[in-house]
């Protein structure tokens, strides 16, 4: 596709994203409220805490998703940790009732967190556009919904689109559809539909390659154990990381087995945040700690004694540590010079020690 003006910044809330500003993190609710609502508030403090940007729900119910059927089609198999169930019957279980979300909503903001949410319906785009919420998500498997897609981009917030089963030709269809609504606050997350993901199945470095292809910015929804990826795709330019947050996975529920618990949680976005001071420029400068330390390099000292009028020799002339003489490089020109004045061992050797 031919690509456009890229977006350097998208402001979803309070929040700018993109190059110079912090890494958003978002922490996705899914079905770990275990249709509890206190549960899904304590979530909210939880991701709050922790130290996430935002919380993500997801909007649908069972019937606005699929269709309640034992026909092959709709059962779940494959290897996957819902095998032997059907679509219906585990977004039943799955959903976040709709009537929690705007109270959802005045909580997380109370809190500081932006609150957002995946649409699957365009019920469920009239609903979040009630509720106000400020970006759209696209779930990986809606990514050939263009209708959808468009209906978001239609309403000028940002949305950010998962490509856990895209192909290439899909990718163009959702840019040029949100393209279409007039809308370039567009971001691309990487990401692959197994839960838990395969290390090896990740592939970071389509990240960056994202980005150039796209013109868009780039963000990782992981669905792997641990922090090490997000971490990792933070190096690669990932702007957005998104991840599953429970209490506790031994409470289990549809996404419990591969979702972070608080503390995990708290400790990626540690070192995501590490990883951002230490990321810093591409420019090659020191660093005023590196220039103080630089003092410490070696440089032409005064090893023996040497008297006025006598030779600079290799058994009176050293390079030594610290740096406060003449750089090691000149000692070629220094051997077999003479001293002008008394010279003192354990002083740096200057310009004006010898003819």
């Amino acid at each position: 596709m031919e690509t456009e003006k890229f977006m350097g910044q998208i402001q979803i809330g309070s929040h700018q994203i993109g190059k110079g500003h912090p890494v958003y993190i978002v922490a996705e609710m899914s079905a770990n409220h275990l249709q509890d609502y206190d549960r899904a508030v304590r979530i909210l403090h939880a991701a709050k805490e922790a130290g996430a940007d935002a919380i993500k729900l997801q909007t649908y119910t069972a019937d606005t998703i699929t269709i309640e059927s034992d026909k092959p089609y709709f059962q779940i198999s494959g290897g996957t940790i819902w095998d032997g169930t059907t679509l219906h019957k585990l977004y039943r279980e799955a959903y976040t009732p709709w009537d929690w979300q705007p109270k959802l909503c005045e909580e997380a903001k109370a809190l500081g967190l932006d609150c957002f949410s995946s649409p699957f319906d365009p019920t469920a785009v009239d609903f979040m556009e009630e509720m106000n919420m400020p970006a759209y998500k696209i779930a990986s498997y809606e990514i050939t919904d263009i209708p959808l897609i468009r209906l978001c981009a239609a309403t000028g917030k940002p949305v950010i689109i998962a490509t856990g089963v895209a192909r290439s030709e899909d990718i163009d269809a959702a840019l040029s559809a949100c393209r279409a609504e007039g809308n370039e606050q567009v971001i691309l997350l990487k990401c692959v539909s197994a839960y838990p993901t395969p290390y090896e199945d990740i592939n970071l470095r389509m990240i960056p390659t994202l980005g150039e292809t796209y013109k868009c910015l780039t963000g990782l929804s992981d669905h792997s154990m641990g922090s090490t990826v997000p971490v990792g795709a933070v190096a690669l330019g990932a702007c957005m990381i998104e991840k599953h947050l429970t209490l506790s996975r031994a409470d289990g529920g549809p996404d419990g087995a591969f979702s972070m618990e608080p503390a995990e949680f708290a400790e990626m976005v540690r070192n995501v945040r590490i990883m951002e001071k230490a990321l810093g420029s591409s420019e090659y400068a020191l660093t005023p700690v590196q220039e103080t330390e630089r003092e410490g390099a070696r440089s032409l000292f005064i090893v023996a004694d040497i008297k006025k009028g006598e030779e600079l020799t290799s058994q009176n002339i050293r390079s030594i540590r610290p740096g406060n003489g003449l750089p090691p490089a000149e000692i070629a020109t220094v051997l077999g010079r003479h001293a002008v004045k008394d010279l003192e061992r354990g002083e740096p050797l200057r310009k004006g020690d010898f003819e």
